[in-house]
């Protein structure tokens, strides 16, 4: 049987969203996807979602080893389409890397498609609240904490304080309450900090980021909150996002 040809007149449009984020999760999370999902503040923002293969447990070493794979990962996220930005979201591995490194290796098969990371945005977002020192709370064990604080410390302000849950297991991560969250990060501030960053993608910080600024009367950055917040600059979404702390509440300046 041949199809009916379409007799209406019609032409195509630019397909769903004007805004696109192409977003690459590690294997083992269960916490990005969601978190990016439920931030969006309409259809006009779309995420379309990748995934690498990570190696557990969760040092240095083993981040390491997602580099190779950025590239093939970046290759699916909608190949022959237009994407704004490609966000990377992994904390500890853009630390474990350095951000060339990730950048370079996403951008072999998406060329000139921006690419930002949980550890720069999160920078951009310390800078732009004025933040000369920062208290640290993050899940992760120790070699892995040490890469994180350098990278901070090199690349923006200085770090007052780091508490941690001391976690290798990336799947466990995301089994940290976020009312556990909320308790851990009172207690990983500092009189001495300007602000609160919290560390990892894989954890729902985003869940209670309100409820802590609110408890702790200063500026507090999250991971996820963050990379999200970039996407959007970066790929040209400029209104303020209610309902997930100060930092996507601002319009763009």
């Amino acid at each position: 049987m041949n199809a009916h040809p379409v007799r209406t007149q019609f032409s195509l449009d630019h397909g769903p969203g004007r805004y696109r984020i192409g977003l690459i999760a590690l294997a083992s999370d269960y916490v990005v996807e969601r978190d990016f999902m439920n931030m969006r503040p309409s259809d006009d923002v779309v995420v379309f979602v990748s995934r690498v293969l990570n190696v557990n447990p969760c040092t240095v070493e083993n981040l390491k080893t997602m580099g190779p794979r950025l590239s093939g990962a970046a290759s699916l996220i909608v190949p022959d389409g237009r994407v704004d930005v490609i966000a990377y979201c992994c904390t500890s591995g853009t630390t474990a890397m350095g951000y060339d490194a990730v950048a370079s290796s996403i951008q072999e098969t998406r060329i000139d498609v921006p690419v930002v990371t949980p550890i720069t945005a999160g920078l951009l977002a310390l800078e732009k609240f004025g933040a000369k020192t920062v208290a640290v709370l993050t899940p992760y064990v120790d070699d892995v904490n040490r890469a994180l604080i350098t990278y901070i410390e090199d690349n923006g302000p200085r770090v007052t304080a780091l508490t941690s849950f001391l976690i290798a297991d990336d799947n466990q991560m995301a089994g940290i309450p976020p009312d556990t969250i909320f308790e851990a990060a009172l207690e990983a501030d500092r009189p001495d900090a300007d602000a609160l960053f919290i560390s990892c993608t894989a954890i729902r910080a985003v869940d209670v980021i309100g409820k802590i600024e609110q408890a702790l009367g200063k500026p507090v950055v999250c991971a996820n909150q963050a990379l999200f917040w970039q996407s959007l600059r970066v790929a040209g979404y400029t209104d303020p996002v209610s309902g997930y702390g100060e930092l996507l509440s601002m319009a763009a300046e």
